[in-house]
């Protein structure tokens, strides 16, 4: 873990008070570390967290980021967005909530799959 910025750090350690108390005095919630927006390496540390302890998958970090304003279309450096890291891991708690901003933000008119109506 070398090398992470502390907010990064925060998503990697599951440190959501840190996390909290980083976004609260001023860091950027799509801040970029090691080619990861801070989105898309929270849904990563969830989805593997799960696959490696089989521990219930959940969303605390991708909740914080996204009520601090991460940009949910923000993709990573290899170019996935946090949607489509979250069908890598079929994190479909972080998939609805995903969707449910992206809706959000598009207004009225999108479909759950992401589609318009």
């Amino acid at each position: 873990m070398e090398g992470w910025t502390p907010v990064h750090q925060a998503v990697e350690m599951s440190d959501y008070e840190a996390l909290t108390v980083l976004l609260d005095a001023g860091a950027d919630p799509n801040e970029l570390c090691f080619g990861h927006t801070l989105l898309t390496h929270a849904i990563d540390v969830e989805g593997d967290g799960h696959l490696q302890s089989g521990h219930p998958l959940n969303t605390a970090a991708t909740s914080i980021l996204l009520a601090y304003g991460a940009d949910p279309r923000l993709p990573a450096a290899d170019g996935d967005t946090p949607l489509q890291v979250a069908q890598h891991y079929n994190h479909e708690l972080a998939e609805r909530l995903l969707r449910r901003y992206l809706a959000l933000e598009e207004g009225p008119g999108l479909r759950e799959d992401g589609g318009r109506l």
